[in-house]
């Protein structure tokens, strides 16, 4: 049929079973905007910054498994959106990203916001491709969300000229296809199963691969089975259930005592879904000279990136694992209870909040131990970069997959728009956004979009007035020597009020809880301001200033 571009490409979005696109809107796509006014079933979210557009995006992809969209036009607005392809790129998250390109008889002339998109995020993305003819939509763009969802999820970006979204051309129409993921071969089966048997100090990383083939139950079969302690690689903490009895910890920036040093020492490392992050490797020291390991991946290209595996298996984490539990026996493994009691229990012990309250600001501590007591187990919670995550991912225990949504690219600006995105995807569930003053100030903006939208999240703001995690790396590399951390703020609490939100801010402990109840049950987008001591840094470290730590 003879259509043109614009409608070509929506007819490829309704295939791919596309419900929400991001962005803002922009002149170099119009004919695809026109085209998404006849077509309701796809809900275009307006947003107010691009980098929160391919945020909101990348977090609805976590949260629903799908492939998040997001669109922006030339220039400004792909390099605004450039932030969440990044962070796409690092989490290992489906995403397309269709950006309006000039016209093609006006290319290399430094045309108006002029760029070359696909060269500019070809080490941004998995794939980048300018559609050109009008009648190669369908094939080129059913290949981008291919690309997007297979193998290791990525972005992959998608340059569309505007004339070309114009043009009409007899379009061909084609379909969606997915392929089976990959699978180990029995002998490879057979030999991890014998590893993990025999080890006297094993033990499983659990990451992002886990979450996004749903296979939480059949690890947690496996690691029953065959009795091997589970730890959860940086911002992953949802792959595990942390309170079951095999849990030793999270791998990041705030460790279980002791969970290093045994997994430095361990005799076997299974690795399953994770690509060795500088942050979960501990700058690449996490495994030791004397450990064999077993890495399991569905990408070839990860596996030896970082450690030289002596079992590689390329796979998808849900198949490896139904595998793996073919083979098996349980086993008692007796001399290993008393190391996996010890993980566990040490996870729990710092796990464990205190509750420590002051009536001279928000004591973090406290305010966790409210904020996990009341929270519904299900619930979604997101997370921006910085210091406060401390707190966040110390005290907070993730009993179901895909209930935690963060960043390990480290965007600042991340938590509000992705708990938007979540909160799309799932709307039932409750949603809560982390964020310190910083990080919110970024992106807070999009509090007027939830509004407009009536998504009804809740962000806490945890306001200490500085940049804390560049102020805690100024205290320990250079003591009293602070420079360029300290800001400002104005009243973030009146500000959602301002959009036609619920606000409160919570200056001591005992006004949290209260504040809670009334922002979770308002049924508006809801803000919670907590004033913390700006002396308190860390979760960690309760006293950070003049002290080396």
């Amino acid at each position: 049929m003879k259509i043109s571009g614009g409608r070509a490409v929506v007819e490829v979005l309704q295939k791919e079973n596309v419900n929400k696109i991001f962005g803002v809107p922009g002149e170099s796509y119009l004919d695809v905007l026109d085209s998404l006014y006849q077509h309701p079933r796809i809900e275009f979210i307006s947003t107010r910054h691009e980098g929160g557009a391919s945020f909101m995006a990348e977090g609805y992809a976590k949260a629903s498994g799908k492939v998040g969209v997001c669109m922006a036009t030339r220039g400004p607005g792909a390099t605004n959106l450039s932030i969440g392809l990044h962070t796409a790129q690092q989490d290992s998250t489906p995403l397309v990203a269709l950006i309006g390109q000039v016209d093609r008889p006006h290319k290399n002339r430094e045309a108006f916001q002029e760029i070359d998109l696909a060269a500019y995020f070809s080490h941004l993305c998995k794939w980048t491709v300018e559609i050109d003819r009008t009648e190669r939509i369908p094939e080129l763009l059913h290949r981008a969300f291919h690309i997007a969802r297979t193998g290791r999820p990525g972005p992959v970006l998608v340059s569309l000229p505007e004339d070309m979204l114009t043009e009409i051309a007899e379009v061909k129409e084609l379909h969606s296809y997915h392929i089976c993921p990959p699978e180990p071969n029995d002998f490879a089966i057979k030999q991890a199963v014998d590893e993990m048997m025999k080890a006297k100090r094993p033990i499983i990383i659990a990451g992002g691969g886990v979450i996004q083939s749903k296979a939480t139950t059949y690890l947690i079969r496996m690691a029953e089975s065959l009795q091997v302690p589970v730890s959860t690689a940086f911002r992953r903490l949802d792959a595990f259930p942390n309170s079951h009895p095999l849990y030793a910890g999270s791998l990041g920036l705030s460790n279980t005592p002791g969970l290093v040093d045994y997994v430095q020492k361990a005799d076997l490392v299974v690795a399953i879904g994770t690509r060795f992050s500088q942050i979960t490797s501990q700058d690449y020291t996490l495994i030791g000279e004397n450990t064999r390991l077993i890495h399991v991946d569905i990408s070839p290209d990860v596996i030896g990136k970082v450690y030289a595996p002596f079992l590689p298996v390329v796979s998808d984490s849900k198949v490896f694992l139904q595998k793996v539990l073919k083979e098996i026996e349980k086993s008692e493994a007796p001399e290993r209870k008393n190391l996996i009691k010890e993980l566990h229990e040490k996870y729990m012990e710092f796990s464990t909040p205190k509750p420590e309250y002051s009536d001279d600001y928000v004591d973090m501590d406290g305010m966790m131990y409210d904020l996990v007591k009341q929270l519904p187990k299900d619930s979604i919670l997101t997370c921006d970069a910085g210091n406060f995550f401390s707190w966040q991912s110390r005290y907070y225990r993730f009993e179901e997959e895909n209930t935690f949504i963060g960043p390990t690219s480290g965007a600042m600006g991340y938590g509000l728009p992705a708990a938007i995105g979540a909160k799309l995807s799932k709307p039932e569930k409750t949603v809560v956004s982390f964020s310190g003053d910083g990080g919110f100030m970024m992106t807070l903006q999009e509090f007027e979009t939830a509004v407009r939208y009536d998504i009804p999240i809740l962000a806490i703001v945890v306001n200490n007035n500085m940049y804390g995690t560049i102020r805690m790396h100024q205290e320990k590399h250079h003591p009293d020597r602070q420079i360029a951390t300290e800001l400002t703020n104005p009243c973030f609490s009146e500000l959602a009020k301002q959009f036609g939100g619920y606000g409160e801010r919570v200056e001591r402990n005992a006004e949290f809880l209260p504040a809670l109840e009334r922002a979770l049950s308002s049924g508006k987008p809801a803000l919670i301001e907590v004033m913390t001591n700006p002396e308190i840094i860390s979760a960690n470290h309760k006293k950070v200033r003049h002290e080396r730590i």
